[in-house]
């Protein structure tokens, strides 16, 4: 028992002392005393000692070398950008390219290039070939040179702009039949040519044209700025320029045309004939407005730029045409400013049978589905300021737009009773104290214009979703009816939108007795205000024999337009807008700096 038990006591002793010899680090070879470096880590650091002096020396070295040497040759630039990088000097180069090819018995400018596709058409009927696919059928199309890049010497690409499309030119030294090497090193940003390939796309997948030839149609004899054109001047003055290398200005004149597409087809739609009236009258009439004047040689006699249809399209209900408009430019020789121009374009029917009751549903119902169509929602986003990074606003075009009477509003806003009739005397004492008490001046002090600047302050300052402002007084419309329930206000109204004026409309005066009257009170007004209408007697005379019970309407399509594009400046929706004279040559110099 005592064996076997001297045993058993004894293993645990055994497993303790392997356990620590376990836990104890093997010595490293060749390792030092207690407390000093080993000989492997000093030969370590010998090592990298030396490699280090090694590479100081060769630094050194090079360093002589390079000082004995001289500075280096800079790296040899591409000629493409040794020619951008003179500006002054472009235009020079290429007409002497122009020069020399003339020369060489070669016209630069061509009469005529075949093309078997548009751009449209081409990405419609090419975008579905395989990437790095390429056809055999041949084509040609044509456009502006928008970008050029190369990629070593035997293959260059060009980014080849029409209608707003881009197709890739992909010009490859070994498919080109012509002088490859001239054909690309003349061909510049800007240029139009005329390309001859086959259709197919890149390894990347983009949709490109392979070419045989390009030839240049048309040569831009100036430098295209590299990015977009900001300067409004330029952009205003050479609008071209502006089409070329803004892709955001083509859109916006599409946006117009459309609009002015779909108001046409609105109105062709509910059975309203077109028409063209004359741009020169013997009397300016049809508004209140200043009007531009002119000389005919001939007839020996002063004439004026149209300021509105509005009588001629009046006279036409006169002889049976019930439904009637025009779209085009009226002149109007006043001030110009972010939503005037002299010239600007507006459409204005007339109505057999209708009142300003149904003008306001009409109308409506057009602009509400105008915008849906067009933007795809009833309501717009603009950027009252001009800045699209800045604060936005929601017009919201939904029907039934808000209506305003303008007397009684002013009332309210007020808080004091207006008189009924505003063309007696004591009605000019009380607008003007109501001026004087809110800072408002009239640059020609009449009742008419007191007013309409007292409803500028206060009520269209509140017109941001479309609003109509309505039922204004007699002495502000000299063509409108007398209301049915007031005779001191007229059936009129006037839309507004972002507190600016986009229509106007009323029934319209058919009475000739009266309607004379009102011709002779505004003659009256004349020496205050010279805007207020002459008499047009041939009108009169045309009212005697009958107009039946008609609505008038008036809508400004360049205001629209600006609606439509988030554009706070007319400039922008107009092709050539107004613009003051400027120094020749500056223009070009502006395009330039851009």
């Amino acid at each position: 028992y005592s064996t076997v038990a001297t045993r058993t006591r004894a293993r645990p002793n055994r497993v303790l002392v392997s356990c620590a010899m376990a836990d104890a680090a093997p010595p490293e070879a060749g390792a030092a005393p207690e407390g000093g470096m080993s000989k492997s880590q000093q030969k370590r650091l010998a090592k990298e000692a030396e490699k280090q002096r090694k590479a100081a020396e060769k630094a050194a070295a090079r360093a002589e070398a390079d000082k004995a040497a001289g500075p280096k040759p800079e790296k040899a630039k591409a000629p493409e950008e040794e020619e951008e990088e003179n500006p002054s000097k472009y235009k020079e180069m290429r007409e002497a390219w122009v020069t020399q090819r003339n020369s060489a018995g070669r016209t630069p400018y061509p009469h005529k290039f075949y093309t078997t596709h548009t751009h449209r058409a081409y990405i419609q009927e090419f975008s579905s070939i395989a990437a790095g696919e390429r056809l055999t059928s041949e084509v040609a199309v044509a456009g502006r040179i928008m970008l050029k890049r190369a990629s070593g010497a035997k293959l260059v690409f060009f980014d080849l702009v029409a209608d707003g499309q881009k197709i890739q030119i992909m010009a490859d030294a070994s498919t080109y039949t012509g002088d490859f090497a001239a054909d690309t090193s003349a061909t510049k940003r800007g240029d139009i040519v005329g390309v001859r390939g086959f259709p197919g796309k890149s390894k990347k997948g983009e949709l490109s044209i392979f070419p045989k030839s390009i030839d240049i149609l048309s040569p831009c004899l100036h430098l295209l700025p590299k990015r977009a054109l900001i300067d409004k001047e330029t952009r205003y003055r050479q609008r071209y320029l502006d089409l070329i290398v803004n892709r955001s200005t083509r859109d916006v004149f599409l946006m117009r045309t459309r609009a002015i597409n779909y108001l046409r087809r609105f109105l062709d739609m509910h059975s309203f004939i077109e028409v063209e009236t004359p741009i020169l009258n013997m009397v300016p009439g049809g508004a209140t407005a200043r009007p531009f004047e002119s000389f005919h040689n001939e007839l020996q006699r002063k004439l004026f730029m149209r300021i509105a249809p509005e009588l001629y399209l009046k006279m036409l209900v006169v002889g049976g045409i019930d439904r009637v408009y025009e779209i085009g430019r009226l002149f109007r020789n006043e001030g110009i400013d972010m939503t005037h121009n002299p010239e600007f374009t507006t459409c204005e029917f007339y109505w057999a049978y209708a009142d300003y009751n149904d003008l306001m549903e009409f109308t409506e119902q057009l602009l509400s589905s105008m915008v849906l169509e067009l933007t795809g929602s009833y309501k717009v986003t603009i950027h009252p300021s001009g800045d699209k990074e800045g604060e936005e606003r929601i017009i919201d075009f939904t029907p039934p737009f808000r209506r305003m009477p303008m007397i009684k509003s002013l009332e309210e806003k007020l808080g004091i009773p207006f008189p009924k009739d505003l063309s007696q005397p004591g009605a000019m004492e009380f607008l003007t104290d109501l001026a004087q008490k809110h800072n408002i001046e009239a640059d020609q002090p009449t009742p008419a214009k007191l007013l309409d600047k007292l409803v500028g302050e206060l009520l269209e300052v509140e017109c941001l979703n479309p609003t109509f402002i309505m039922d204004h007084p007699v002495i502000m419309s000299p063509l409108a009816k007398n209301h049915r329930e007031d005779e001191f206000l007229t059936e009129r109204f006037e839309l507004f939108i972002n507190t600016k004026e986009l229509c106007n409309a009323y029934t319209e005066l058919n009475d000739p007795v009266i309607q004379r009257e009102r011709f002779v009170s505004q003659m009256a007004s004349k020496k205050l205000d010279d805007e207020a209408m002459d008499i047009d007697e041939d009108f009169v005379t045309a009212l005697e024999y009958g107009l039946p019970p008609t609505a008038g309407w008036g809508m400004g399509i360049d205001r629209l337009c600006m609606m439509l594009t988030d554009s706070m400046n007319i400039k922008e929706v107009l092709l050539f807008p107004a613009m003051k004279p400027k120094e020749e040559g500056s223009a070009a110099a502006g395009a330039a700096e851009a």
